[in-house]
């Protein structure tokens, strides 16, 4: 029953889109464009970070993104052995927001490539690695929070909130800021296991559409466009 539910799901997008296709000259011929929620570069030009992909109009909103993040980047030691994890959606790095009407919005680490979070962040930087506790990662340029540097103090999440998708949550047991996308060390599993393709990893020049906006911001452009609001 479940799967059938989704298929219906499906398939009622797909008449709602082959609808609003035929009816306004402002949609695409093939749907809904590939949009990225990745970053652009301050000068307008797009940027070069390897960001994950979305193509909303494939998204189903069955969260399986969410449970694989959360499983890989919380493993489990069972018996000496690093397992993955339960896959709690609450510690997933990657959020799927559902909206009525039928919109449903995955929202990911923006990679903003002036990174307003890094900025924000008050200590120092460390005057062997230049690093806050706040830095890019060298090798995928995943945002990282070192633990041992951070107070907990939230500039970080409001610069996010303020200037960017709004990704960055605060740990409510050690005030540590999370949800902060760490592309799975290059390889992201969400994108690996999406079952309907709404997913995908690149590195190259790309115009982003939605670069940097909340998923109550996308949702509404979304709707304007699913159904002709």
């Amino acid at each position: 029953m479940y799967r059938n539910k989704r298929h219906f799901n499906k398939e009622r997008r797909h008449f709602i889109k082959k609808i609003a296709i035929g009816s306004s000259a402002i949609l695409f011929s093939f749907g809904l464009p590939i949009f990225s929620i990745s970053s652009s570069a301050e000068d307008g030009k797009p940027d070069q970070l390897a960001s994950i992909l979305i193509d909303f109009s494939k998204c189903t909103g069955c969260r399986t993104c969410e449970a694989i993040c959360s499983s890989f980047n919380n493993l489990e030691n069972i018996d000496e052995s690093l397992m993955p994890g339960i896959g709690n959606p609450y510690h997933a790095n990657i959020k799927v927001y559902n909206y009525n009407p039928d919109i449903d919005v995955p929202s990911v680490c923006s990679l903003c490539s002036d990174a307003p979070c890094i900025q924000a962040c008050p200590i120092s930087e460390d005057p062997v690695t230049n690093r806050k506790a706040l830095f890019r990662d060298n090798k995928t340029n995943a945002i990282v929070s070192d633990p041992t540097r951070c107070i907990g103090c939230g500039n970080c999440q409001e610069a996010c909130k303020n200037e960017s998708s709004g990704i960055i949550r605060l740990n409510r047991a050690t005030g540590m800021p999370e949800g902060i996308c760490n592309l799975c060390g290059g390889d992201p599993q969400c994108v690996k296991h999406c079952p309907y393709g709404a997913l995908r990893f690149e590195k190259q020049t790309i115009n982003y559409s939605f670069d940097r906006m909340s998923p109550d911001e996308i949702a509404k452009q979304l709707t304007k466009q699913n159904y002709l609001i």
